[in-house]
């Protein structure tokens, strides 16, 4: 029965597998494995070597690598559904019978079934599903989990044979590898101390229950720190000492703590043998095994030595791979003692050594800065003063303006927002269902949201719900047979109850309490809490035979089980099933790879493409990295690029791209030098050549630095005003600029800083423009943000999904958007020739990245090209381009921006003389803009506070400006039936529409 289930789950995945690169980190994470390359902080190198063996299945065939690696995923995920099962018969076995009883027909039928209808449950919830299908580490660590809880259990039903703590020894060696898959299985340390207990000691009370909780708390403590940590931080103390004291190698003194590590754990196994100590051998053995299993680690410093092209940190010695370990990268966050997100730092303290790598020592790269703030406060949770975070607090927690939360609102945040929006939400999501998949962390109306379907009915919704494949109504069926079961545990066995329980708290609720998230989250995180999903899941099975002993009151045993069965079959995996494969089949989507493709192929040839985000960048690297997809263009992640290991990578050849045109030696950019250079105005008149404000800024003369209160002194930026004289000639030889454009050219690009400080990835960005000379074409994606194009979008144009850095005259009598331009003929050929799309008119299903962030980017693509050609005078090209939007794109409207983006392509069939398309997409638009408008009447009668503003306020001023372009081309129909509709909802909306102004 277990083989079935995992026969179950694996057919379901594998029909639903993503059949190429998905978003996020899963194609860094292809890439790594592909090349065995180093991933982000903390590193997954067992995860990476696994998902390395998968895709040797592909035979060479390296289009085929990441469905045979997101096949390895499902895999583990189809196992973790059998152990699952294996889990739930044991524990049922304990509620049905004594270790030593013979099991009737009624009650193997009760445990089976109980397995069965938990193990599903688990198999098609909604957030182990989405990770089942994809190249990620959620799967495989939950695998973990689950082989280690089934382990604990195999060691209680034996516990009193001979050698039964091999089993123990066994969960420390699984415990050991998934170090290298994700820390997220060591959190089930304190319910296996639970099991140990209930199991080895004979008398039971509440406080050594506590007791042996905290006892798996601190084991868990010491797994994490003590060994993952502190080994790492031991091993770079004595490479530091025999680097620097002894004049030795770089690893040297690593190797000799290791050294010492194995004698110790040699040592403490003899000495326990021949001492007959069998606990203290026990703990030895368990030690030994978690650092076999944690040695997976070496692959990550055997490969950056290598210094292959993926190397995040470039962790090639024990100093740096204990910062590696520790996600400095990351910063850090208050946990139990900390300041407020409006708190003012009022002294700075020095914490420890900051080393770096030379090129025969560590050398010194500064010290830790700890802030002293003016008011601080216990479990710190509204504390982040970054970007928008502050504003988020104050909007969620109603804070009016220049008020300073306080401890009570710092524990409403911590309850309203991180424990309900950003859990109890999920699992509501899994047991209970939800309206769609839209980012729900601002609790925006609908988006994102819980539902059990019961009552929609009665809600009016809009049919952009209903109809939507990520509508998932539940019906609550999931959660009450959970509940039911998780009631009745507690009421016939106690203490595995307690067990299950601690699982569920310590996968759930302590991660919430330990990560302490700052809002705003790129995306939601509800894969991080899976194995409380998991332990949940545990009770759904439970309720099988909860319910039967409901039945068993007026039905005999067998046919009571039976029923009991069937009925939780259909209350909970059936349903499941059938209601989340809609939202989770992602065979038939292509975006992605695609998406991926088409950035590389908006760049000319040996390009430099900036980019910033993960969704612009972890697919590109696969495309390059696993198909050798363009591996002429330089991909530059500027969120990497303001690291030293980072910069030092761009100047080496990368696959076919060569090196990028940086000047400075790496004395010039390590950790701790020029992290930010400040700006000092300096009244210099005109622009400045950036290539002198590059070398002054850059330069070791004391007499172009500045001198702080310190004594010390450092490098400013003079002036924000930058040119780059440009020679015609120069540009139009190395086909930069066609020579039929040569009279446009502008004599220098002149452009103003847009900020007050140069970072060191705005410092290696002015080092490449400096030194670039028009050789290599320079390009920003169209998803990097304006802040990071450092002032130069009036000579960007963009090519397809990047803009291009162009030496072109600025037009100054253009008023459209500086981002709006185009290079016309080369974008159109792109457009029409070069890109593909995802197949996203025919996918049965589009993920949120597909439809909210990739589908409004190609509409604006075609929009803008469109309207480009037609005012350069090519209506014929224009018109190729429009249908070539409607023959290839889904018409879907993700938020109602889209449907004003749509507007803007209905205009241009109109100037094209095809009036029937423009009919067509205005009635599209029409059909949205009514359902959303309906439903906010709805919610205006009922509580006006509710309403979507945005929503209301480009509803009824779209069908305003439909109205009269529609009478502008003579559509008179339409135009009447818009010109009604305005006038209508106007009146509904009047008092908010009028508020609003």
């Amino acid at each position: 029965m277990g083989w079935l289930c995992f026969a179950i789950a694996a057919t379901t995945y594998i029909l639903t597998l993503e059949p190429s690169v998905s978003f996020w980190d899963c194609g860094e994470f292809i890439s790594c494995a592909f090349k065995l390359q180093i991933s982000h902080q903390p590193g997954y190198p067992l995860f990476t070597m696994i998902c390395k063996a998968f895709s040797l299945l592909s035979f060479g065939n390296n289009a085929k690598v990441p469905f045979f690696t997101n096949l390895g995923t499902a895999m583990s995920s189809s196992a973790t559904v059998m152990f699952l099962f294996w889990t739930i018969t044991a524990l049922a076995k304990k509620l049905m019978a004594k270790s030593t009883e013979q099991l009737d027909q009624s009650r193997t039928i009760l445990i089976m079934g109980a397995g069965l209808v938990g193990a599903l449950a688990f198999a098609w919830s909604d957030t182990f599903w989405f990770s089942a299908v994809e190249t990620i580490v959620w799967s495989t660590s939950s695998l973990c989990t689950a082989v280690v809880f089934w382990g604990i259990l195999k060691w209680d039903a034996h516990a009193d044979e001979p050698n039964a703590d091999r089993w123990i020894v066994f969960i420390a060696y699984v415990m050991g590898l998934s170090i290298g898959i994700h820390l997220l299985n060591l959190v089930t340390i304190p319910a296996i101390a639970l099991v140990y207990y209930f199991r080895r000691y004979k008398t039971i009370t509440v406080s050594k229950t506590i007791i042996a909780i905290l006892a798996g708390v601190g084991v868990l403590l010491v797994v994490m720190f003590g060994i993952i940590q502190y080994t790492v931080k031991f091993a770079g103390f004595f490479d530091l000492f025999f680097v620097n004291s002894l004049n030795m190698g770089f690893g040297d003194g690593a190797l000799f703590a290791i050294l010492i590590l194995v004698a110790i754990l040699v040592f403490g196994i003899i000495y326990s043998i021949r001492k007959n100590k069998p606990v203290l051998n026990l703990v030895f053995l368990c030690l030994t095994f978690i650092y076999f299993g944690y040695s997976s680690f070496a692959m990550i410093i055997i490969r950056a030595k290598a210094d292959p092209n993926l190397n995040n940190t470039d962790p090639n010695n024990a100093i740096t791979m204990q910062s590696y370990l520790n996600r400095d990268q990351y910063g850090e966050r208050p946990l139990v003692y900390g300041q407020y997100f409006d708190s003012k730092p009022i002294d700075q303290t020095e914490g420890s050594t900051i080393y770096r790598k030379g090129k025969t020592r560590y050398e010194e790269a500064g010290k830790k800065s700890n802030y002293v703030y003016d008011r601080n406060t216990l479990m710190p949770r509204m504390y982040d003063s970054e970007s928008d975070h502050p504003q988020f607090y104050k909007d969620w927690m109603h804070l009016g303006e220049g008020q300073s939360p306080t401890f009570a609102d710092n524990l409403g945040f911590m309850f309203s927002w991180q424990i309900n929006q950003m859990y109890i939400r999920y699992f509501l999501w899994n047991f209970v269902g939800r309206y769609n998949d839209m980012d729900g962390q601002s609790n925006q109306g609908l988006d994102g949201q819980v539902t059990s379907g019961i009552l929609d009915g009665s809600k009016h919704l809009p049919k952009s719900i209903l109809n939507s494949n990520t509508y998932t109504p539940l019906f609550a069926l999931p959660l009450i047979l959970g509940l039911l079961g998780a009631v009745y545990h507690f009421g016939r066995n106690r203490r595995y109850a307690l067990v299950v329980l601690l699982l569920f708290f310590f996968t759930g609720l302590a991660i919430i309490l330990y990560v302490n998230q700052p809002p705003l989250q790129p995306r939601e995180r509800d894969y991080s809490y899976v194995s409380s999903f998991y332990a949940f899941a545990i009770w759904i099975g439970l309720g099988v035979i909860a319910l039967a002993e409901l039945l068993r009151k007026a039905l005999e045993p067998k046919l009571a089980a039976l029923i009991s069965t069937g009925v939780c079959l259909l209350a909970a995996p059936a349903l499941m099933a059938k209601e989340e494969w809609k939202s989770h089949d992602r065979s038939t989507k292509w975006t992605p790879h695609d998406m991926a493709s088409n950035y590389l192929n908006s760049c000319a040839p040996n390009a430099i493409l900036f980019t910033y985000g993960d969704n612009d960048t972890y697919s590109l690297w696969y495309d390059q990295e696993v198909e050798g997809i363009r591996p002429d263009v330089r991909i530059v992640n500027l969120s990497l690029l303001g690291t030293d290991w980072y910069i030092r990578g761009m100047k080496h050849k990368m696959n076919d791209s060569a090196p990028l045109p940086i000047s400075m030696p790496d004395e010039k950019f390590e950790l701790g030098v020029r992290d930010v250079v400040y700006y000092n105005d300096q009244k210099i008149p005109g622009s400045v050549e950036l290539k002198d404000v590059f070398d002054f800024i850059t330069s070791d003369d004391s007499r172009a630095k500045v001198e702080l209160q310190g004594g010390d002194s450092t490098n400013y930026l003079p002036t924000k005003n930058f040119k780059i004289t440009v020679n015609p000639d120069e540009v139009v030889n190395t086909g930069t600029i066609a020579a039929a454009q040569k009279d446009n050219i502008a004599p220098a690009v002149e452009w103003k800083f847009t900020s007050n400080y140069v970072t060191k990835d705005q410092l290696a960005m002015l080092d490449i423009l400096a030194h670039n000379n028009w050789k290599r074409p320079v390009y920003f994606a169209v998803t990097v943000g304006s802040e990071n194009m450092i002032g130069l979008q009036q000579y960007l144009y963009k090519e397809g999904f990047a803009y291009r850095l162009l030496p072109l005259k600025v037009d100054t009598a253009n008023k459209r958007d500086q981002l709006d331009k185009t290079n016309t003929m080369v974008m159109y050929n792109n457009v029409m020739d070069k890109f593909k799309w995802g197949n996203m008119k025919n996918a049965r299903y589009l993920d949120h990245e597909s439809t909210t962030m990739f589908y409004p980017v190609i509409l604006a693509t075609f929009a803008n090209l469109s309207q480009n050609l037609l005012d350069e005078g090519h209506p014929d090209l224009a018109a190729n381009v429009l249908h070539k939007y409607v023959n290839v794109m889904p018409d879907i409207y993700p938020d109602i921006e889209v449907a004003i983006r749509k507007n803007f392509i209905a205009q241009a069939f109109y100037a094209l003389h095809e009036p029937a398309q423009a009919n067509k997409i205005f009635n599209s638009v029409d059909d949205y803009l009514i359902d959303q408008l309906d439903y906010n009447y709805t919610l205006l009668q009922k509580d006006p506070s509710s309403i979507d503003m945005r929503n209301v306020q480009y509803g009824v001023s779209l069908l305003n400006n439909m109205a009269s372009t529609t009478k502008q081309f003579q559509q008179t129909s339409l135009s009447n039936k818009f010109e009604n509709q305005f006038k209508d909802y106007s009146a509904k909306f009047s008092g908010v529409l009028s508020q609003g102004r």
